[in-house]
């Protein structure tokens, strides 16, 4: 790129895009805002500044492509009603790894195959990890020290996680999830209980194994010829068979998400109903009464995905809300911070839209758990 001209408005970035120029702008409302756009990419990781402009893009006929699972897991099923409702799509992407797994899932059912769990492949989780431990590395690959700090500390995999949960209906397995070591990704279909698998379905990730990146998904067959021929091609007897997809690579598979959303109006990931995990906020080290809260990639918590009926139960604070809560009392290192623990900042409107989600989608009555038949309906599209 030679060339670029600055906008200041929608007008001013039209007849720029007319030129064939490419638009800077400080605004992102020059972007909702102009016909000459089709989708707007939200990378930001913000959440309250990113779900304006979400809606804002809604308001403008415009599919969102969020790289940001900091939104997507706190207002993904709240999104994704207001985009249908506007008559446009959002999506996570493709690339990162809730959009790789989805990607082979969907393909597995199309195989006439029954997945039922997908996830991660980790290197490494650390709930302690800080900005401060993080500082080198983030340093020497030039990226911010709390984004990273989110990476290794289990925030990110659990929004990762928790936008596939509400994709699927799978649940997590228990708060955190199981997080088994192996040496090679196929080995975890051993290592997850197959009850909760089955019944369920579960979102959970690998920690170690080859190849070291990218998803699973792992499917459940009973089908004595299909069980055959998965044997015969080496996928083991059964019958759990893990498939993977050995990277992720968001920056590339990016364009395939904004061609289907585009062109195809087809989802890469998106919720398919309410939400079915959320991340809540632990601490990180023994907190004090009058600390504020510092968020996402912090040094006082980090975020564990749970199932909603179990968060909502302990009125769960979610890490996407934490950003400068003031606690009311002491709090012990690894315990769950709820709403009765902290004051919340007034006049947030991102909390007003994750009470709106939550009022959208009651949660179910004890005993009245969906099973995994109920929460992926036939309809879903392949």
């Amino acid at each position: 790129m030679t060339a670029w001209s600055c906008a200041g408005s929608a007008r001013e970035a039209e007849a720029a895009i007319a030129r064939g120029l490419p638009v800077l702008t400080d605004d992102p409302s020059v972007l909702t805002a102009c016909d000459a756009i089709d989708v707007i990419i939200e990378v930001t990781g913000t959440v309250g500044h990113a779900a304006g402009v979400a809606l804002e893009a809604f308001d403008y006929g415009k599919h969102v492509v969020l790289v940001n699972a900091e939104l997507d897991s706190l207002l993904g099923p709240l999104l994704k009603a207001k985009a249908d409702r506007a008559g446009v799509v959002v999506t996570h992407t493709d690339g990162d790894e809730p959009g790789v797994a989805m990607t082979l899932l969907r393909y597995l059912r199309s195989l006439g195959l029954h997945p039922v769990a997908a996830g991660n492949i980790k290197g490494m989780v650390d709930y302690y990890r800080n900005p401060e431990t993080q500082r080198a590395f983030a340093e020497k690959n030039d990226q911010d020290a709390r984004k990273v700090t989110s990476f290794a500390d289990a925030t990110k995999l659990s929004m990762e996680t928790t936008v596939l949960a509400n994709a699927t209906g799978f649940h997590a397995g228990r708060r955190g999830m199981y997080g088994p070591a192996c040496r090679y990704i196929r080995e975890i279909a051993n290592l997850l209980p197959t009850d909760q698998m089955v019944s369920t379905g579960l979102v959970d990730y690998a920690v170690g194994a080859a190849p070291h990146t990218g998803a699973f998904v792992i499917v459940h067959e009973e089908s004595r010829l299909k069980k055959a021929q998965l044997a015969y091609y080496k996928l083991g007897n059964g019958p759990f068979y893990v498939f993977y997809t050995p990277y992720h690579l968001p920056h590339i598979q990016i364009a395939s998400t904004i061609g289907r959303a585009v062109v195809h109006r087809d989802p890469t990931v998106a919720p398919i109903a309410g939400p079915v995990c959320e991340v809540v906020t632990v601490a990180k080290r023994d907190l004090k009464a009058g600390e504020r809260l510092d968020g996402i990639g912090g040094f006082c918590a980090y975020g564990l995905i749970d199932n909603a009926t179990a968060a909502r139960a302990i009125a769960a604070l979610p890490i996407g809300l934490s950003e400068g809560c003031v606690l009311r009392r002491d709090i012990s290192k690894d315990a769950v911070l709820s709403f009765n623990d902290v004051e919340v900042p007034l006049g947030r409107e991102v909390e007003a839209l994750w009470r709106e989600q939550n009022a959208r989608w009651p949660l179910p009555t004890r005993g009245s758990q969906p099973t995994l038949t109920q929460q992926v309906p036939a309809g879903v599209a392949l």
